[in-house]
């Protein structure tokens, strides 16, 4: 049976171009959607901001909606074509002022955001199944299981992966010579066997872990800064004998 894939639902996730996202859990309306479609015209990089605070699901959708009809607002009182640099520039000026709470919230969102993805994408810790899947567990605090899609299709290649969001019950999955799908975890019963292969690598990496902590050097609160305790349970150099 033909798995369904939210990228199909959720078009823009994987592209330049916006589009279907979500917020909260609940679709973007038409209008908001074309208010974004514009905010992307006049400037890629406020778009990004816009992008990355949609994955935190802490931000209130009236903040979002806010923020993005304040850009809107802004890009008509300057008179010039949507498209001039003077536009682009008193948006991109009232987009990043910390001087208004709503943009404050909206930046400080996407922030957390950037900020748990550049994480992950050295945390993950990916284990081969019998099978030849290659298996990684996360529970992050925001939804950004799409940003890994291209990520590790280009650190993988031709070898299939999976990664699985336990705390939305949601999976990515790359299979060989498919792209990579997005879709509920019980979509997906052949992830639901967790016996893996004997992976001396795994072994190889805590002994190398161990190796070259220096105990006069220890310095747990900066290290906990760069990999929180709450990733722990999936890190296999801590969970089993941490040394922080």
């Amino acid at each position: 049976m033909e798995q369904p894939d939210l990228f199909n639902n959720f078009p823009g996730l994987l592209t330049e171009k916006p589009g279907m996202d979500l917020i909260n859990g609940n679709l973007i309306d038409n209008d908001l959607i074309e208010s974004i479609e514009r905010i992307h015209k006049l400037s890629s990089r406020v778009y990004q901001t816009i992008t990355s605070a949609q994955m935190n699901e802490a931000l209130a959708k009236t903040d979002l909606e806010h923020y993005i009809q304040k850009l809107l607002s802004k890009a008509c009182q300057t008179g010039s074509p949507e498209k001039s640099l003077h536009t682009r520039s008193e948006v991109e000026k009232a987009a990043f002022d910390r001087g208004d709470p709503v943009v404050r919230t909206v930046l400080d969102a996407a922030y957390k955001v950037d900020r748990e993805i550049h994480r992950l994408m050295g945390l993950l810790r990916f284990k081969p199944r019998s099978d030849g899947i290659w298996l990684a567990y996360c529970a992050p605090d925001n939804f950004i299981l799409p940003v890994f899609a291209e990520h590790f299709t280009a650190r993988f290649g031709e070898a299939p992966w999976a990664i699985i969001d336990e705390k939305r019950e949601l999976a990515l999955v790359r299979l060989q010579a498919k792209s990579p799908c997005l879709g509920i975890l019980s979509s997906f019963p052949f992830l639901f066997n967790r016996e893996h292969t004997q992976d001396n690598w795994e072994e190889l990496w805590r002994s190398y872990h161990r190796s070259i902590n220096i105990q006069n050097r220890r310095n747990p609160a900066l290290q906990l800064q760069f990999m929180p305790r709450r990733y722990w349970k999936y890190l296999p150099e801590l969970n089993n004998n941490p040394v922080i």
